[in-house]
């Protein structure tokens, strides 16, 4: 039976909408108002506070570290320093992709993967022989992302780091109070934003700080509804929705390889060896047949196809989740997995996944649409991902007070 996060003392008392899914085995909030509008716009305009709790952590330690998290992971770990994060893929011996995640180096023999998908006996399975202990330690940390232009206010002085020099996907150790905790300049919504890592039984008392310094600067709770309009604009991919993990691929068309859902560039062909390096070269000399790219869809188009119907344009302000097919002229070419309103932006946008001679921005293509029940199609135009990509997210932020840098890092 699902559980709640050891936040689930103060996301229930919020949760008046009491819209909940389940996360590997945890209850979350999937908006904890009526309607999670209020959540979006404060990751976009002041700051939301979500809890990323159910992500699978495992502790990689000892003299082959280094080596096993080099051998599991497409990115070249040598290059990573010690308090910076990393963000890959594993793949399988042929090349397709379990899951993507991120990785940190807390010390020179020591990491933690942060995975969306069980991963233990998989990364013991690449250890024979290696010096090395690998841990899960999913239950005995908790995480918290806070997200928007004002997380750096909130948590500058909370923590006894200097967060304006904390570059983009580098992280620290500090202390809130007495309580340990890691600071990552990380997250999932595509702006400037932070992570928090921390022990399990200081849940409730860091949220309650956090609250309450936030009150000031508009932040709220926010929900995976939320969340997931946020990842879209930012054009980040989600396992299971906008492509199938190897593990649980049943058919070959069910397998992408980085380079079919935008991750060739976390590819590092250089190193000597890496699980599904091989297949991946090949991959890279021949170029993937399918890409995932953005859609912009044509509004226009769009209302005219309401009108027909007498009815008033419906747009989906909560992402859909699905395979709608995408064509080009009269042939199936694709399908798009997630689609949304765009609040920020003002349009209507979608991921999808395209055969390569159609992966080109500026390819016009037509998606289906359904209207009372009849399948149509309207215009959408390829466009490059991310959709929204504020400077700030990257941006090396100083200390409240002084005029913010516009040198952009990591």
């Amino acid at each position: 039976m699902p559980v709640g996060t050891p936040f689930h003392s103060r996301t229930s008392a919020l949760c008046v909408s009491q819209n909940w899914r389940t996360w590997s085995g945890y209850f979350v909030a999937s908006s904890y108002d009526v309607v999670h509008d209020y959540e979006y716009h404060a990751i976009r305009n002041s700051a939301g506070l979500i809890d990323v709790s159910p992500l699978y952590k495992y502790d990689i330690r000892g003299k082959d570290a280094l080596r096993l998290v080099n051998r599991v992971m497409t990115r070249d770990a040598t290059k990573c320093a010690t308090g910076q994060a990393l963000y890959g893929c594993l793949c399988d011996d042929d090349g397709a992709v379990m899951q993507d995640g991120t990785v940190f180096r807390l010390a020179e023999e020591y990491f933690r993967f942060h995975l969306a998908d069980p991963a233990l006996r998989w990364l013991k399975l690449n250890a024979t022989g290696m010096d090395v202990s690998i841990d899960e330690v999913s239950e005995q940390f908790v995480a918290l992302a806070i997200q928007g232009p004002n997380a750096l206010k909130i948590l500058q002085g909370l923590i006894d780091v200097e967060l304006g020099r904390l570059r983009f996907f580098r992280l620290a150790s500090g202390k809130i109070l007495d309580v340990p905790v890691i600071v990552s300049r990380t997250g999932y919504t595509g702006d400037l934003g932070y992570e928090i890592w921390f022990g399990a039984e200081h849940a409730e008392r860091i949220w309650d700080l956090i609250m309450e310094r936030g009150k000031n600067f508009g932040i709220k709770p926010a929900g995976m509804l939320a969340l997931d309009v946020a990842r879209l604009e930012a054009g980040f991919i989600l396992l299971e929705v906008d492509y199938i993990g190897a593990e649980k691929a049943m058919i070959a068309s069910q397998r992408y390889s980085p380079f079919e859902i935008g991750l060739g560039w976390t590819v590092d062909l250089k190193k000597t060896h890496f699980v599904g390096r091989q297949a991946l070269s090949e991959v890279s000399t021949r170029g993937a047949a399918r890409q995932i790219v953005g859609l912009e869809i044509s509004l226009s188009g769009f209302e005219y196809l309401y009108k027909e119907a007498g009815l008033p344009p419906h747009y989906p302000l909560a992402a859909w989740r699905g395979g709608v097919p995408v064509y080009q002229d009269d042939r199936q070419i694709g399908h798009a997995t997630t689609g949304a309103w765009s609040p920020t932006l003002k349009k209507y946008i979608a991921l999808a996944t395209v055969e390569k001679d159609f992966a080109q921005a500026g390819t016009p293509l037509n998606i289906e649409v359904t209207i009372e029940y009849e399948r149509k199609t309207t215009g959408a135009t390829v466009v490059k991902t991310p959709f929204f990509d504020p400077p700030r997210k990257r941006a090396l932020m100083t200390p409240p007070g002084e005029r913010l840098s516009s040198t952009a890092v990591g």
